[in-house]
């Protein structure tokens, strides 16, 4: 007896001494995105083989499709400050964290260089107001600039009036507006069968975004550079703070590098699907100059309107952001 009290003694005194082994988290992950084949699918699902891979499987992430979980494409922010869901791309986010907006007013960002620009002097006030949502800002991506595609021919932004056009965002209905355009807001699902019907007569998408599925209903893109869309790679931040900090550190890393490569193919498809767009008939018109002068000069006083509007928060946000860009 006394030696088997000794050797449970040793025992115990052994287990103790040891490290505890580490958790492995089985995170569940979102994307607004139905469609498995464009570039913010693909870098999403490459983001959860990478952080299985590179963890050991410490953390892996099981991506769900939009539309398979029960979390409308607006709600996706909230979802995972709830903890509903750990992880996401969120491209609706406005109405959760509206000041992010800025960086999607109309005509205030005009090219590759000034959004990079932009967002860097962004990015302190976008981690911050994220975390209010209990969610950490990871990273992001953006789409190519915000073109025309319609049913009807457009050679110039007055050819807008009194049609229909699907916006995703105030801002944009802003711009729809400004041109006597009339604004509706659908879901992405939506637009085929609206498009069909005449409920919508075109919508502000990207060729390698949204034209890329409804090219087949829009024969004319007016090549005007209204925006741009990007979406947020975030996660809840209790289950990333319970994340051991190395496990912390190499999710942090992937999302970094994964989002500007998503970017990157987004960047590339564009042009792919702007050829073969064109190659299957489609009237693709350039936008004049002149045109984009005039319409950043109608739309600056709205973007001032806006900040005022919404508080002195976004009043100074704006105001970094056109120091960044020297506009």
């Amino acid at each position: 007896m006394k030696l088997t009290r000794t050797l449970c003694a040793a025992v115990l005194a052994q287990s103790l001494a040891l490290p505890l082994a580490a958790h492995a988290e089985d995170w569940t992950a979102y994307t607004y995105s139905s469609v498995s084949t464009t570039a913010a699918v693909k870098g999403m699902n490459r983001i959860a083989e990478r952080v299985g891979e590179e963890t050991d499987g410490e953390l892996t992430m099981t991506l769900h499709l939009g539309k398979t979980l029960q979390i409308a494409s607006s709600d996706i922010t909230q979802a995972v400050g709830d903890g509903i869901i750990d992880f996401a791309a969120d491209f609706f986010f406005s109405g959760t964290v509206p000041i992010a907006r800025i960086l999607n007013l109309p005509m205030l960002i005009e090219n590759d260089e000034q959004w990079d620009k932009a967002y860097a002097a962004m990015e302190p006030t976008l981690i911050d107001a994220f975390a209010e949502q209990n969610v950490v800002l990871l990273g992001g991506y953006r789409y190519p600039e915000q073109t025309i595609f319609t049913t009807f021919p457009v050679n110039s932004l007055v050819d807008l009036k009194g049609h229909k056009i699907r916006v995703t965002s105030p801002e944009q209905g802003k711009f729809i507006e400004a041109f006597g355009g009339a604004p509706i807001t659908l879901s992405g699902s939506e637009v085929p069968t609206s498009l069909e019907r005449g409920v919508i007569e075109g919508v502000l998408t990207a060729s390698a975004g949204g034209a890329k599925n409804w090219h087949e209903f829009l024969p004319y893109n007016y090549r005007f550079p209204v925006n741009y869309g990007n979406s947020m790679i975030i996660a809840n931040a209790d289950a990333f703070d319970a994340l051991p900090e190395e496990t912390r550190a190499t999710l942090s890393k992937i999302a970094a590098e994964e989002g500007p490569a998503i970017t990157e193919d987004f960047r590339e498809d564009e042009k792919v699907q702007i050829a073969a767009q064109a190659e299957a008939g489609m009237t693709l018109t350039d936008a004049s100059a002149a045109e984009i002068e005039m319409a950043t000069e109608k739309l600056a006083p709205y973007w001032e309107a806006w900040a005022e509007e919404n508080g002195p928060e976004y009043v100074e946000a704006l105001k970094v952001v056109r120091d960044a860009i020297g506009k």
